[in-house]
């Protein structure tokens, strides 16, 4: 679906404005060259079509020098819009130096697919943007050891999309906020929940989106498919999961479930901002935010993603906070520790070392913890952890 360039205005049925405004579009038909080209890597490739479609919006392009430093020093663009995970082209000093004066970039991923409007380059503190992202320099954390990899130069400037990638069994799930906005209003929703997972369902997952249900109109199903840490669940197993929780647990026509392509930062409670001012460009009223959303080890407090949201009042959005649920034996029910008085040893919960622990040694966690249909896909997978 080809769209004007430019960037879409409200319309009297979108429930929700898009984070700064406006939905930024920045697909063409313009048959652009560059005077220069760059590969670049599947995850950023995702994130130039995430930018083209306005699930960044409001960002138009990689980020200026003034909009970096911004991010990183206050977690805000330099107008004070809220934005906290900064959208960067590293390249070499040489390639930097030749792009200097501005000028036309084509950019190759399996092909030419966009164009970078080079609007300057500028070097970049790794230690610096590490600690203010993550929260920590030790490059044992994952998203640390990304920013240390990284070359020495950034990229600024807007771009243009000119050409998707082929569709396939999981990009054939992927929606645009075009078309998420168009499928809230047609099914007449007013509040809309999202919910960011990087994992299988749990049925406390279940349940986390099964109380927003009672209370909200639509639940917004939303698996991040990309570059992840090893150990986390393949792609492949975390939508045919979801897929098929939906279809045997849900009620009908009161679930969205599509695919955001993007890599993992695991960036902890700044990355609990990014994937709310997401989740408002697709068009939702709510986002769940659960206990260490978007973290890592023992990088980040429990509940430090939920905390964070008290300096982002100004977000459109709205954070839905939940404890962990279980499921208590004494009180035969899921529930939580807000709500469930008893003590751990009724509790069926699991982590996620000892879930894929019990899953290489062919032993069916209890349903209590997951599905058995999930189960099953997890179970009759040949590598459902990525390595």
């Amino acid at each position: 679906m080809w769209l004007t360039h430019g960037s879409l205005k409200m319309t009297a049925h979108d429930v929700i404005r898009p984070h700064g405004g406006s939905l930024i579009n920045r697909i063409t038909q313009k048959n652009y060259e560059g005077t220069h080209s760059i590969s670049v890597s599947d995850d950023l490739a995702n994130d130039v079509e995430n930018i083209a479609d306005g699930i960044f919006s409001p960002l138009e392009g990689f980020l200026l020098e003034a909009d970096f430093t911004s991010v990183v020093k206050k977690g805000r663009l330099a107008n004070d819009l809220a934005w906290t995970i900064p959208i960067v082209l590293d390249v070499d000093g040489d390639t930097a130096n030749k792009l200097r004066g501005g000028g036309d970039v084509t950019l190759i991923n399996s092909g030419k697919f966009a164009v970078l409007h080079v609007e300057e380059t500028y070097k970049f503190d790794k230690k610096t943007t590490a600690q203010a992202i993550y929260g920590t320099t030790d490059a044992n954390h994952p998203g640390v050891a990304k920013t240390f990899s990284m070359n020495d130069y950034l990229v600024g400037g807007k771009i243009d999309y000119i050409k998707r990638p082929g569709e396939d069994s999981i990009r054939k799930y992927r929606l645009t906020p075009l078309q998420t906005r168009k499928m809230f209003s047609d099914a007449g929703w007013k509040s809309i929940v999202a919910f960011q997972t990087r994992n299988p369902p749990h049925v406390a997952h279940e349940m986390l989106q099964k109380t927003s249900l009672t209370t909200h109109d639509g639940v917004f199903v939303n698996p991040l498919i990309g570059k992840k840490k090893s150990g986390d669940f393949v792609d492949e197993v975390i939508l045919e999961s979801y897929l098929t929780m939906i279809d045997n647990y849900y009620p009908k026509n009161r679930c969205v479930l599509a695919t955001l392509h993007t890599e993992m930062r695991y960036a902890g409670p700044k990355e609990a901002i990014h994937h709310a001012i997401m989740r408002q460009n697709y068009g939702c009223t709510h986002i769940i935010i659960g206990r260490d959303h978007a973290g890592v080890g023992k990088y980040y407090s429990p509940f430090a993603a939920q905390e964070i949201f008290s300096d982002y009042g100004d977000l459109d959005i709205s954070p839905i906070f939940f404890p962990a649920f279980y499921y208590c034996k004494k009180c035969l029910a899921f529930t939580n520790e807000r709500a469930c008085p008893h003590p751990p040893e009724f509790h069926e919960q699991i982590s996620g070392t000892k879930l894929r622990s019990m899953i290489e040694g062919g032993q069916a966690p209890s349903e209590f913890i997951l599905r058995p249909e999930v189960s099953k896909i997890i179970m009759s997978h040949k590598k459902p952890f990525v390595e």
